[in-house]
């Protein structure tokens, strides 16, 4: 399916990812903040850690003193930190947001407006007084902005913010605070309904599905962690920091992999597990749900799980667990909930591997990502997957197709939706890959999507965020990844930085590199009107071609029909790109290609297939074509050029170098 921008492949989807982001960012940072508050609250509250412990302390004891209860009711830390310390923290994070420093001093002004204004703690007040507060300040400088005297800048500066955040504390104190405290007020009655009539495992239905398109956070930190702060504020924990956090479901997911995947997703499913269920990195299960999307059905029945079991065993955590790691979940847990939370662990995991056996052993079509879907599965004969496949998966994205290498590549950055769990990994994977390599001036960081700026060389993001990172960051060279920990791509990565520091990609080809595809696509290597009647026979012809031309020995076709049993090299457009395995390299004696036209669209397990290129590569040599093959298929009309192609120079002239 072409599409003509990148907003219009992410739609609403990438609207409420954008919405959903930027509230998380404003939580996100402080976390270390809510984390101290939960084990203060856990250590020092009547019925803390350490009464527990050590009994009957005492009213008057300094225990009390600090936690605020018996003759010091009011007073200590837990209960300041929860009304002042975290709703100003996130004011002043949405405030730095939207304008830097003074944003951040004009938000944190407003936000204790809000917090005065209310009887409950103003975590989505915040939210809102904070940006807005420093939205105001924004445009009142750019009114007088090269208009002051000189001399005067600081007079004006610092009187222009205090009297914008003395005007937005009022409006928050007697607008904004007692709307917030409604609504506040009213979801929690919601919770509560849904609690005592034992609905709330259906929130799951809705959870669920929208974790796997990147919306966790939104769900999480922008809901749930507001919500569920207020409920423990009053009840000493909150089942919410449990419905989107709980590992349980995700466990069961790839633990179905490990036992019932294939081919790359099986290998994988170990180490993802390890990651997401000690490392509490969610997003690791999100791209084998999006490979079969029917698995769904797993996750939402392992979430209603977990959820119903801590409904009957009244449990729930004091703070937020972020990461989402089955260390943070216990180290947050209630001090009567230890047996619940675990049960609901348990119950979520072995329910989602259930369904989600059944689904993976009932299901025997092989994977077909499509040109422009969530996977592009196009893999050079290393067995992993070019970078020319991220091409493939830009068609009509409104990006040049061309894998262009920079003159020089200094600066990576590895963006996701917070810019903490996935990027932070993705980026410490592939900077040991670079350093190890001996590139170590190349510096590697991972930032949240909505604080990217142009100024980086390479991006590397997964593919269902591309479309935005690319909005921020056009200049850049984009690599979407579907596996965080242990990517193909980044192995490409390593390359184009080596390529780029040796300078071996000029503006222009020189004699020592032709032009993409000189030298590949011998005339001989080129059939008009394939004879092939079926996908095997399609392999063997294409395969049979890189025999003739002695790129390669007469096993690696074996091989290519081995790569398609385990992953479907249908591209979309009517392409298919089979190739050998990593095991059939051995095999290559040099980089060849080979082009099969089709009359008569082939049958690849379910889809048309009127051109089938076979691939042999010994290197990166051969990326070059791959990209302008991406390019070609891009557009309907070089397409429509290769089906009237009437001699092999036709073919050659729209897949070789590059025309006007």
């Amino acid at each position: 399916m072409s599409v003509s921008a990148p907003e219009a492949r992410g739609g609403t989807r990438v609207h409420v990812q954008r919405v959903g982001t930027f509230l998380s960012s404003m939580v996100m940072p402080n976390i270390g903040a809510f984390i101290a508050w939960g084990l203060l609250t856990a250590l020092f509250i009547e019925k803390g850690w350490i009464t527990s412990i050590a009994g009957d302390v005492g009213e008057g004891s300094w225990v009390a003193h600090i936690g605020g209860w018996g003759d010091y009711d009011g007073g200590g830390i837990v209960g300041p930190t929860i009304t002042y310390l975290l709703p100003i923290l996130i004011g002043a994070t949405g405030g730095r947001i939207v304008y830097d420093t003074r944003g951040a001093v004009v938000g944190a002004i407003a936000t204790m407006g809000v917090i005065a204004g209310a009887d409950v703690p103003m975590f989505l007040g915040a939210m809102i007084m904070g940006p807005l507060g420093a939205l105001l300040i924004k445009n009142l400088d750019a009114l007088w902005d090269g208009r002051i005297r000189p001399g005067f800048e600081m007079l004006v500066d610092n009187f222009s913010a205090g009297i914008a955040g003395a005007a937005m504390a009022v409006v928050g104190f007697f607008g904004i605070g007692p709307l917030v405290s409604g609504f506040s007020r009213l979801a929690s009655n919601v919770v509560d309904f849904l609690v005592d009539n034992s609905l709330l495992p259906l929130t799951s239905i809705f959870i669920e599905p929208a974790k796997v398109l990147f919306l966790n956070n939104a769900i999480n930190h922008g809901i749930l962690t507001p919500l569920g702060t207020n409920q423990a504020g009053e009840d000493g924990k909150s089942i919410l920091f449990l419905l989107e956090a709980n590992p349980g479901p995700g466990l069961g997911l790839l633990v179905a992999f490990m036992v019932f995947g294939r081919g790359v997703a099986k290998s994988s499913a170990p180490g993802a597990a390890i990651i997401h269920f000690l490392g509490g990195i969610h997003e690791i299960y999100f791209p084998f749900v999006l490979m079969k999307p029917k698995l769904i059905a797993a996750m939402i029945a392992g979430g209603m799980t977990g959820v119903m079991i801590n409904v009957l065993f009244d449990s729930g955590l004091r703070a937020p667990a972020a990461p989402g790691s089955i260390i943070a979940v216990f180290a947050q847990t209630a001090n009567d909930s230890y047996l619940g939370v675990t049960l609901s662990v348990i119950g979520a995991a072995a329910v989602s591997f259930l369904v989600a056996a059944v689904l993976l052993r009932t299901d025997r079509a092989v994977d077909e990502p499509d040109l422009g879907g969530a996977t592009a599965t196009m893999e050079a004969l290393k067995g992993k997957r070019s970078v020319a496949a991220a091409a493939l998966n830009s068609m009509g994205a409104g990006a040049t197709a061309t894998v262009t290498v920079p003159e020089q590549i200094s600066t990576i950055v590895f963006a996701c939706d917070a810019g903490m769990g996935s990027s932070a990994m993705g980026a410490s994977v592939l900077r040991k890959r670079i350093r190890d390599a001996g590139f170590t001036e190349v510096t590697v960081v991972n930032r949240a999507i909505a604080n990217l700026s142009d100024e980086y060389d390479l991006v590397v993001t997964h593919r269902d965020l591309t479309d935005r990172a690319r909005e921020r960051t056009p200049s850049a060279l984009h690599v979407p990844v579907d596996d965080f920990m242990n990517s193909p791509e980044y192995d490409e990565i390593v390359g184009l930085v080596a390529r780029a520091d040796r300078g071996s990609a000029p503006a222009e080809p020189t004699e020592a590199e032709p032009e993409p595809g000189a030298g590949m696509l011998a005339d001989e290597s080129i059939v008009l009107s394939g004879t092939a009647g079926s996908r095997a026979e399609a392999i063997d012809e294409a395969g049979g071609l890189l025999v003739a031309a002695g790129a390669v020995a007469e096993s690696y076709v074996a091989a290519m029909h081995e790569r398609e049993r385990t992953v479907s090299t249908f591209m979309g457009n009517g392409l298919a790109i089979p190739h050998g395995t990593n095991a059939a390299k051995g095999d290559i004696r040099r980089t060849g290609i080979s082009v099969v036209r089709y009359r008569e669209p082939i049958d690849w397990n379910g889809s048309p297939v009127e051109f089938v290129i076979g691939i042999a590569g010994t290197g990166d040599d051969h990326l070059a074509l791959l990209s302008r093959i991406a390019q070609v298929f891009a557009d309907t009309d070089q397409v429509a050029r290769l089906r009237a192609a009437s001699t092999v120079g036709e073919i050659q002239a729209v897949l070789g170098p590059r025309h006007g």
